[in-house]
């Protein structure tokens, strides 16, 4: 394959890798054993944590705002712009990376600042926005969200309800006049590999609240706080998919700005300019630091695996562990994956080395394929 023109376009490696220093890694090993070979890397995301740094990395302009952290404490979040398109991640504003250690506050962390950023996107000329969902360190149905944008969430005596999602138990007025007007110009994509209605046994608190330090009390008081907020701003909304998107932000875009839902992957690579780059390629690797169950949900290497079998490419996979038999991977498209794990069994050790493990991964896929 002397003519090889390879495209890495991979996910990062959680904890140890960010997406663009997997794809220099892995270019790196490939050209060890292939020094010629044609290398065009696009860091890519599926609508969760690392989506803004990978448009940056397929050029748009990192931007950054002070807004309200999860628990209300000013914090700094990036943005990224070209032309007319945003992109926007929750996370970087109400995530859990805000969280101090071992500090959680799943009743009244909020989603203030994901307002504020998503008014910073507008600010910047924005008319469509794709607006990344998923690493929430929230439960609050997206209503501090859009307090942010103009709403007026009232309790019985006239006055704002307590941030975050037990606070919503107390709403009795849910006036959404005073919403920014620029946000009925603007194209809203809800993008999230998270299909989840808002409540019930697959809603967020259920399924999400004690990765977010949820007790069982707290997951009851939130469900019925979410279902009380949807009865009043609609509840048909609230079992669409992508309702139950990070503590419930998909259900107050959803219902409140007009947002339609796309699963992440297939907008990131909109975006990102996948096809292209791929009609550029005849060989891809892709990859994250897990391939599992998971992945086969709308996780990054399953949508390129998808889009480059359906385009004739050939795929392979990295990761740092491998938890998919070869006749799941083949489901999906891809031909083979090539894991840490593999090279290294000691867990703490191969996070720790993931970057010269996962050149040594690459020498590998060149002398199977490329050399």
């Amino acid at each position: 394959m002397e003519t090889a023109r390879v495209l890495v376009a991979a996910d990062k490696f959680k904890g140890s890798l960010t997406a663009v220093q997997v794809a220099e890694r892995v270019t790196a090993g490939l050209r060890r054993v292939v020094p010629g070979v044609r290398v065009e890397t696009l860091p890519v995301a599926d609508g969760g944590d690392g989506t803004v740094a990978a448009a940056v990395a397929a050029g748009f302009e990192r931007r950054e705002a002070r807004v309200t952290g999860p628990l209300g404490d000013p914090v700094t979040a990036a943005y990224a712009v070209r032309g007319t398109t945003a992109v926007v991640e929750m996370a970087e504003a109400s995530g859990l990376q805000h969280l101090p250690e071992g500090v959680f506050a799943p009743l009244t962390a909020t989603t203030y600042g994901s307002g504020e950023l998503l008014l910073a996107a507008a600010d910047a000329g924005a008319r469509t926005i794709v607006f990344g969902v998923g690493g929430s360190a929230t439960t609050d149905g997206g209503a501090g969200m859009l307090a942010a944008l103009g709403a007026r969430l009232l309790d019985a005596d006239g006055k704002p309800v307590g941030l975050g999602g037990a606070g919503l138990a107390d709403l009795a007025d849910a006036d959404l006049s005073g919403l920014d007007p620029r946000l009925a110009e603007i194209d809203l994509i809800l993008a999230s590999d998270v299909d989840n209605p808002l409540t019930g046994p697959k809603g967020a608190p259920e399924v999400y609240g004690r990765q977010k330090g949820a007790t069982e009390a707290d997951i009851a008081v939130l469900d019925a706080a979410l279902a009380h907020y949807a009865s009043l701003l609609g509840p048909e909304q609230a079992r669409l998919p992508g309702a139950g998107a990070a503590g419930g932000i998909g259900y107050g875009a959803l219902v409140a700005l007009g947002a339609r839902f796309r699963p992440g992957i297939e907008v990131m690579l909109d975006v990102l300019g996948f096809a292209p780059a791929l009609e550029r390629a005849t060989f891809v690797i892709t990859g994250e630091g897990s391939l599992d169950a998971q992945t086969l949900h709308g996780k990054a290497p399953a949508g390129v695996a998808a889009a480059a079998r359906a385009a004739g490419v050939e795929v392979v996979a990295v990761c740092g562990r491998l938890a998919l038999s070869p006749e799941a991977l083949e489901g999906a498209g891809i031909r083979r994956a090539y894991a840490l794990l593999d090279l290294e069994p000691d867990p703490a050790v191969c996070m720790a080395e993931a970057g010269p493990l996962l050149e040594r991964a690459a020498e590998s896929i060149a002398r199977d394929f490329l050399a």
